[in-house]
């Protein structure tokens, strides 16, 4: 999982969903890129991270691509962030004999029946095993930083500018301590109406 580096990150907010990724593409210790994309839009309400092979990321961003095309043609709507979530878990557990080398973090506004939004987050490791969380998910080679800064700044309730800056040092700090991750950051704050989208600048040694 460390080959490539690399580390995601999503967060709850009040009515909104953080996701950050830092650009560092590297051969172990040997930096190739500094502006390697890991966090792709699903649809206009959800966010996904792929920490991991670098090759796996461009494999995967493409099958699930396609299968959420497939979905939208079939049902004839867009894909909630919890089938989503299902969607990848089953993906990845195909291939559990063989694996991708990849651990996808989602984040997502869903809807509710009473036409209420939630945000949603979800992370799996490399077979598909989900993990639901209310408060942050991390992944990738970080991430073990990442929970122990998460678990000092995060609040619940925080409205989408105090998401940003806790999930912004959030990962800024936790890259730091991380030989394979960093070299920047970009941020996607995910709200009812809108996207924001802000790239940080990080250390680069």
């Amino acid at each position: 999982m460390d080959q490539n580096g690399g580390s995601v990150i999503a967060m709850v907010g009040k009515d909104c969903v953080a996701i950050a990724a830092d650009l560092r593409l590297g051969n172990q210790a040997l930096g190739i890129s500094g502006n390697f994309q890991r966090v792709f839009p699903v649809t206009d309400r959800i966010f996904m991270g792929l920490p991991g092979l670098a090759t796996d990321v461009a494999t995967l961003h493409e099958r699930f691509r396609y299968r959420v095309n497939m979905y939208t043609i079939k049902e004839g709507r867009e894909i909630e962030p919890e089938t989503f979530a299902h969607l990848v878990s089953s993906t990845l557990y195909e291939h559990r004999f063989g694996p991708y080398f990849i651990e996808p973090v989602m984040a997502g506004i869903s809807k509710t029946p009473t036409g209420k939004i939630k945000p949603f987050i979800a992370a799996t490791d490399l077979i598909g095993c989900l993990n639901f969380a209310k408060d942050f998910v991390v992944a990738g080679t970080a991430s073990t930083k990442l929970y122990g800064v998460a678990e000092g700044l995060w609040e619940p309730d925080l409205e989408p500018e105090d998401l940003f800056e806790t999930i912004s040092q959030t990962m800024l700090n936790a890259v730091d301590r991380d030989a394979f991750s960093g070299w920047g950051a970009v941020v996607h704050i995910i709200t009812a109406d809108k996207v924001i989208t802000r790239t940080l600048k990080g250390r680069m040694d």
